[in-house]
């Protein structure tokens, strides 16, 4: 946690050290324009992107699927929203990774293997991840797998007894 705050204070601190730098080569004047051009292009993708994510959230759930890849779109663009209007060209940049597919969906993956799974399999003990086995006899026997107890029958399973039906008149 202490290494996300610092890197989350490493940002701004990296974006006023680039500012600085570019404005001694280009001036002051063309880096802020340079800074209000990247805000207003970020913007204009992000709601792009934004409605493009959610008529695919809305047509996933029209199917009865579960829109996990596109909420987790809708999270990263909220971040890169947030991202591109700081000012600064290092959080633009962040921004533009961000909203950018080709660049979301590398993060999108690495997002569910190092944060999602862990999270849900913590909190669920690997049910939801699919760590549980649920299909098959392991090994790929087509008998039981478990071992023959005191009551069970030749093929390892426990007998059953007779049950009995009462008899019940469909007729009326």
């Amino acid at each position: 946690m202490l290494r996300l705050i610092g890197l989350l204070l490493l940002i701004p601190l990296l974006d006023a050290l680039f500012l600085v730098v570019l404005t001694g080569i280009l001036g002051w004047q063309l880096v802020v324009l340079l800074v209000v051009l990247t805000a207003l292009l970020g913007v204009f993708l992000v709601r792009l992107e934004g409605r493009h994510t959610l008529a695919k959230i809305q047509r996933k759930a029209a199917r009865g699927e579960a829109p996990t890849n596109e909420l987790l779109d809708g999270a990263l663009l909220l971040i890169a929203g947030a991202f591109l209007l700081t000012p600064g060209l290092v959080t633009d940049a962040i921004g533009f990774v961000l909203v950018l597919p080709l660049t979301r969906y590398p993060v999108r993956l690495a997002l569910k293997r190092w944060v999602v799974v862990p999270y849900v399999d913590d909190k669920t003990g690997g049910f939801a991840t699919g760590n549980v086995y649920v299909g098959g006899f392991p090994g790929g026997n087509d008998g039981p797998t478990e071992p023959d107890g005191p009551d069970s029958g030749e093929n390892g399973f426990e007998a059953t007894s007779d049950v009995d039906f009462e008899d019940v008149d469909d007729s009326r």
